[in-house]
């Protein structure tokens, strides 16, 4: 097996988990505005989910090509395969599920529709902003404190 196929079936993966990343995340953040779930709302899971889905708008608004379809369609013409044609198990399977025949303008609806209901799960159910720890406060209060002396030794 040529190390080309592995590199482009490990892309698809990545490519696969991405998608994933995508739609259970919203998932996730519906389920858990209805549930209750604070990890739901934590800051730093809420900003890469909005950054992906946005990433991925904003590919289908400019007409682009997903950087991660490129460098497998070239992993796999280096391998010797046609770019998602018949190969082996991981890339058949994994296409089966990522890929789907329609005009380009369905998909630039479908993720923009996603997208502006990712954002709106901000609005319906905000992030929580991460909590500065106790000492990070002190310290910042310390260091205000020495400002204020040193402007007034001075």
């Amino acid at each position: 097996m040529s190390v080309y196929r592995v590199l482009a079936d490990l892309v698809l993966i990545l490519h696969t988990a991405f998608i994933g990343f995508v739609l259970c995340g919203l998932i996730a953040v519906l389920i858990g505005m209805a549930s209750r779930w604070e990890w739901t709302r934590n800051f730093w899971f809420r900003a890469a989910h909005l950054a992906a889905i946005g990433y991925v708008v904003a590919q289908a608004l400019f007409g682009m090509v997903c950087p991660l379809t490129i460098l497998e369609n070239f992993l796999r013409s280096r391998a010797g395969q046609d770019p998602y044609g018949p190969a082996g198990f991981i890339q058949y399977w994994l296409h089966k599920l990522i890929f789907f025949d329609a005009e380009p303008w369905v998909f630039t609806m479908c993720y923009t529709g996603f997208g502006l209901l990712v954002a709106a799960t901000w609005w319906f159910a905000p992030p929580r902003w991460p909590k500065r720890s106790g000492a990070t406060k002190a310290r910042r209060r310390e260091e205000r404190h020495e400002g204020i002396q040193s402007e007034l030794i001075s």
